[in-house]
């Protein structure tokens, strides 16, 4: 067995209507009760129908997510970035953009799961559904229309405490000011998740991984991408059996490790600290690097 310590190199990652017999259109009419309504009923009702809605460009929606409850949103083309909130209620807000495609044609909607765990979905066709686990379709679903170019851009901003799931296909996934769980994942484009506890959770197919946290739990924890770099930013302390690789890059690590096998610069296997939980960082083209937290 051998302990092995190095440093952390730097590393930088990239309304018309009918007239009625009173002179007032119906329409008019109609439109005066639904604004009456929304007045009477509060800003959260005018918030709820926005979110059912889904046809404009600019969507919003914001409620309340207990600490230790989960706010979850999926997209598929476009980014998700998620903030830390200045209050105690989650505000999800999303930006369709298109060159081609009909905004319209791109739906979102919210729904409450498990208790008081919110989703928010961006849904591409008529019959593809979104839950906690992912998009669903009963056909043959290759995520959006051929020829629909619509993205859509979230960002939330989440309160202390309140975890975080924050998953795109399309698109980078940046997750930055939360204080509590956090899991984030794409497959073209990179991501970064960053909360002061944790634990946290970051892969992706085609971009770089940045994780930090302050709290690392007791479970697993596995950060992989094919075509990026690995930066897990991690407690100045802890305990882990360690497994790093790469096949085009280097490894570099802040803590000192006791090395099981062969030596390899291209893959790293040991324990740190007393061992336990199973921490797994793989890339194919990029570097792999442990840094311990500031």
């Amino acid at each position: 067995m051998i302990t092995l310590g190095t440093a952390g190199l730097p590393h930088r990652f990239p309304a018309t209507g009918t007239r009625s017999s009173g002179g007032l259109s119906l329409g008019t009419l109609a439109a005066a009760a639904a604004a009456l309504l929304l007045t009477l009923a509060g800003p959260a009702a005018a918030q709820s129908a926005a979110a059912q809605s889904g046809d404009d460009s600019n969507f919003a929606w914001d409620g309340k997510v207990p600490a230790g409850g989960w706010v979850k949103v999926r997209d598929l083309n476009g980014g998700v970035r998620v903030e830390a909130g200045d209050g105690d209620r989650v505000q999800v807000t999303a930006t369709k953009r298109s060159r081609r495609g009909d905004p319209k044609s791109v739906r979102i909607e919210v729904k409450r799961y498990g208790g008081d765990n919110v989703l928010v979905c961006a849904l591409w066709r008529e019959g593809d559904s979104c839950d906690e686990d992912g998009y669903h379709s009963s056909g043959n679903w290759s995520g959006w229309s051929r020829g629909n170019d619509v993205s859509v851009d979230f960002v939330v901003k989440l309160p202390r405490g309140v975890n975080v799931g924050a998953y795109s296909t399309n698109g980078e996934v940046r997750v930055t000011g939360a204080t509590a769980e956090v899991d984030a994942r794409t497959t073209n484009g990179s991501v970064e998740a960053v909360s002061s506890g944790g634990p946290v959770s970051a892969r992706t197919t085609n971009g770089d991984v940045r994780a930090s946290m302050g709290v690392m739990g007791p479970g697993d924890l596995r950060y992989t991408t094919t075509n990026g770099s690995v930066l897990l930013e991690l407690p100045a302390s802890f305990d882990a059996d360690l497994d790093l690789a790469t096949t085009n890059g280097s490894l570099s690590t802040d803590y000192p490790i006791q090395v099981q096998g062969r030596m390899s610069t291209r893959r790293l296997q040991g324990t740190i600290g007393k061992g336990g939980r199973t921490l797994v960082a793989h890339t194919t083209n990029g570097n792999v690097t442990l840094r311990k937290r500031v």
